[in-house]
């Protein structure tokens, strides 16, 4: 949006259109007392070629430049220059959430489309639109597993990504919801980096709501789905699998086997922005519909036999009595959601399945080149564009020798993994290069 200053002789058109004389007047209704009556203490106002100067020089202060290694729940992929092109358009840039869906049929349509892409490629019969980003996705599925089950017994693999987890326990901590971990394989194990099976299997009980895992997990290993399924649901309890890097499951087999899936569709051409915004997404059995949180758009006729596109399903407490809400998600992530649809629309199946296999290539490379140069952790076991390196020095020296040469290294995993020692994860994508991957190699070495 361009920046549009107004001008006195504005203001006062507009003063004298609402039937003021002043702003004084205008906001005569709120008490003198409460009003902020002095100029606020910030810059002066710039005129737009100013602001444009301002943003340049602060944009000169980031990583342009840099070569990135992050990954972790965030990834860089390539945004066809269409995505924006498509959402900025005033329809869909300026509508905030379908209210009236009756007139609103271009939105509800996208929504349509992008629950059942989302169906497709995760095997599931129904998904919605949306929740917040993956944890918050990963939570309210864990929720409406303790719903569906009567249970209040949690389990959670240690391998789910650490921050998914610290949301999962803020919404359980007082709902008296039981959060226990299970812990994974360890180095040297044939399975090392997955979930510990056996461990697993002694930990679901009776009371046990859900198992919830992430495949890939947060090392970037694709988990044995269907081998936990079977644990969770022989017990009764229901399998959630999380996906936090979306565009695996264009070579993934989809984790059929599980009767909630999360995702966190960020890689489906939402740009990375200082934290957000980001995109979940639940998908379920039909079976389970009307536990699902958030709203799900549907397919109908009208009188005339004409095709249209109608709010199905909105358990929200916008929508119905506070007590009988699923969820208290109440931001509607429409807009992103439809950068998700035009990036999956524009890439097919074939161009999914050709970008997963770019990403795999990029990463099998980076960590036989990489992981040369140090220890390669949970080498044996398939995974996707995310890998472990264990060092001789610690992640925070390993990275700042790196920021020198303009490389931005693997993040520290000390913090959520001490066992691991000096371990960072490591992730390449399609936009990774091979010289950025010989050069980090190269500036590990020394």
């Amino acid at each position: 949006m361009r920046y549009l200053p107004k001008s006195d002789a504005e203001r006062v058109a507009m003063l004298r259109e609402i039937g003021a004389s002043s702003i004084d007047e205008l906001f005569a209704v709120i008490p003198e007392e409460y009003r902020f009556t002095r100029d606020l203490s910030i810059p002066r106002q710039f005129g737009e070629s100013e602001i444009v100067d301002h943003f340049k020089a602060a944009s000169a202060q980031s990583a342009n430049g840099y070569a990135s290694f992050l990954g972790a729940g965030a990834y860089r992929h390539y945004r066809p220059v269409v995505i924006d092109s498509l959402v900025q358009r005033g329809e869909f840039l300026t509508s905030y959430t379908p209210y009236q869906a009756e007139i609103t049929q271009g939105t509800l349509q996208a929504i349509f489309e992008f629950q059942t892409m989302i169906c497709e490629l995760t095997g599931m019969d129904i998904a919605n639109a949306s929740m917040y980003d993956g944890s918050t996705g990963a939570a309210e599925a864990v929720m409406m597993a303790v719903r569906i089950t009567g249970r209040d017994g949690v389990l959670v693999a240690k391998t789910v990504h650490p921050e998914y987890r610290e949301v999962m326990h803020t919404y359980a901590q007082h709902q008296g919801h039981e959060a226990s971990e299970v812990a994974y394989y360890p180095e040297g194990h044939a399975q090392a980096g997955r979930v510990d099976l056996e461990a697993l299997e002694q930990a679901v009980t009776e009371k046990t709501a859900c198992v919830l895992v992430q495949s890939p997990n947060f090392f970037g290993i694709a988990e044995d789905i269907p081998a936990i399924a079977d644990i969770a649901h022989k017990k009764g309890a229901l399998l959630i699998v999380s996906i936090a890097e979306a565009v695996s499951l264009g070579i993934m087999r989809p984790p059929v086997e599980a009767d909630i899936v999360s995702i966190e569709a960020q890689s489906f051409g939402v740009a990375l922005s200082y934290g957000g915004p980001y995109c979940g997404v639940l998908a379920a059995k039909e079976k389970y519909l009307r536990q699902m949180p958030g709203r799900l758009v549907g397919e109908t006729k009208d009188t005339e036999g004409r095709r249209g596109f109608v709010l199905t399903l909105s358990t929200r407490e916008q929508h119905i009595r506070r007590e009988k809400a699923t969820s208290n998600i109440c931001t509607n992530q429409a807009l992103v959601a439809l950068m998700a649809t035009i990036f999956l629309t524009v890439y097919g199946k074939q161009g999914m399945r050709e970008l997963a296999l770019q990403n795999l290539a990029k990463a099998k490379y980076a960590a036989d080149t990489i992981g040369s140069k140090g220890k390669l952790l949970f080498a044996n076991t398939p995974r996707f564009h995310e890998f472990v390196l264990q060092s001789d020095e610690t992640a925070e020296a390993l990275n700042a020798r790196l920021l020198d040469k303009k490389i931005i290294g693997g993040l520290s995993l000390a913090k959520w993994y001490p066992e691991l020692g000096n371990a960072t994860l490591w992730c390449a994508t399609e936009l990774t290069t091979r010289e950025q991957i010989d050069a980090a190699a190269a500036a590990i070495a020394g």
